[in-house]
């Protein structure tokens, strides 16, 4: 018996039902959002977005609350996802090429060169899954290369509609103007577009395992929804929603995700279904409120990196768990190797299974890390690195070698820095991460004479 495996970018609330039996060899659809934001989600806690099919796939699965991105920009942790290495070892992390755009003149570091294109040295888990069986589908946006030689049908997947070098869409509605996509129906919203072409994949290849990845563009800039969403939040601005049309794409993303949902109930493969949703990083805070969380993408703060996680996989998972352990993007390429009975050695990936929580198991592991050595497109942030052991986050920047250590569990918006008045825990953490940045051969800034 097969399940899917899917990977939705978003978080829901929890109800309990039976557990069914694991399938053997589970189709996988990959289904991460772009820029949504922890707090995009009514499962999350906003009371003013509308949500209802990912809250329903909460409460059919877990809901994880300290999920991480890879990077707190989109490029390095799609692929992360893609190899199930770290953003540093990849040395892929920054949003596309790095140059003088992003660089403040008054910077005190130059960042360090950096990968914009996923190399065809690098094994992705789609080819894993195609040597296993798999038929593979990408639906989306891509923004590992900007030459077409490195986009997914270079990467493992059979079919690609939407996935390029384009990190945003040059419009939302038809003609899109991406050179993977072509134009079908005047008006027609790129999301909902993106959801038959996922339809349309599964309906034709669920006889055999399937790895579909939906990942959408949305709710990226630039703000377009359709008109009959957006009208409903005109006049709800305030906490939780700062502009009408960011709240239309946040449901015309949701609305997607249940069509394809509906989907496999209706071929009857909702049992046979790993679900995975998460978001690439954190919301752009210009058009997300990530409160509480400080600050958002760019940033390695939590508004920056922690991100919506629901997983969904029948036999395996409960409905209606939320559960705090701390997982990061790397984690759920090795979760979907280990459902599909894909071995992997332990030096092949950074992430773990997450499977050991689904029953009752901890992960052995002490630490995630983070290495964002960049200006982002603000350049309002400091080029730095960052680990999360336990209750504690520490990070350390680069432009000054300071760090900031922060209790995450206590102070969720990271307003006390207490490496002052925990200096050993300082100590350790700062030691744990230079370690791991030497074995993963991170770039590192270089002091500026000023």
């Amino acid at each position: 018996m097969r399940s899917v495996l899917f990977f939705l970018f978003a978080c829901s609330t929890m109800c309990a039902h039976p557990v069914a039996h694991a399938a053997d060899q589970p189709h996988v659809l990959f289904i991460m959002t772009d820029d949504m934001g922890w707090m995009d989600l009514h499962c999350q806690g906003n009371s003013v977005l509308r949500t209802p099919n990912i809250d329903a796939l909460a409460k059919a699965g877990v809901r994880f609350t300290n999920a991480y991105a890879a990077s707190t920009v989109c490029s390095p942790t799609r692929a992360a996802i893609m190899t199930g290495h770290a953003p540093a070892r990849l040395h892929i992390t920054q949003h596309g090429p790095d140059g003088k755009h992003f660089w403040p003149d008054d910077r005190l570091v130059q960042p360090p060169p950096t990968q914009h294109e996923l190399p065809h040295e690098t094994t992705t888990v789609a080819e894993r899954l195609k040597s296993a069986g798999y038929a593979t589908g990408f639906f989306g946006k891509w923004h590992l290369g900007r030459d077409e030689k490195y986009w997914p049908e270079h990467h493992g997947f059979d079919v690609n509609k939407g996935g390029c070098g384009f990190g945003v869409p040059p419009t939302y509605f038809d003609p899109y103007r991406i050179p993977s996509l072509s134009p079908r129906k005047e008006g027609e919203y790129l999301t909902d577009r993106l959801a038959d072409e996922a339809i349309d994949f599964l309906r034709s290849e669920h006889d055999k395992p399937m790895f579909v990845c939906l990942w959408t563009y949305n709710p990226h800039y630039p703000f377009e929804a359709p008109e009959e969403l957006t009208e409903h939040f005109i006049g709800k601005e305030g906490p939780g929603l700062k502009n009408p049309i960011y709240g239309g794409q946040i449901e015309a993303t949701d609305r997607a995700i249940g069509r394809v949902l509906k989907e496999l109930d209706a071929l009857g493969i909702e049992e046979e279904t790993l679900v995975i949703f998460t978001s690439d990083n954190g919301g752009w805070s210009g058009a997300a409120d990530n409160r509480p969380l400080r600050e958002g993408k760019g940033y390695l703060y939590e508004g920056g990196i922690r991100v919506p996680l629901i997983v969904r996989w029948p036999g395996v998972t409960q409905a209606g768990v939320v559960d705090e352990t701390p997982v990061i993007s790397m984690d759920l390429t090795a979760t979907v190797l280990d459902a599909a009975a894909i071995p992997a050695a332990a030096d092949e990936l950074d992430g773990v299974s997450l499977r050991p929580l689904f029953v009752g198991n901890q992960l052995e592991r002490k630490a995630i890390f983070f290495h964002y050595p960049h200006f982002a497109f603000h350049k309002s942030n400091r080029p730095g690195s960052a680990i999360r052991s336990g209750r504690y986050k520490l990070i350390l920047r680069h432009d000054d070698d300071s760090v900031e250590l922060f209790d995450v569990m206590e102070d969720l918006s990271e307003t006390k820095n207490v490496a002052g008045s925990h200096p050993e825990i300082a100590d350790r953490l700062t030691q744990r991460l230079t370690d791991w940045l030497k074995r993963t051969d991170a770039g590192i800034p270089a002091k500026l004479d000023r």
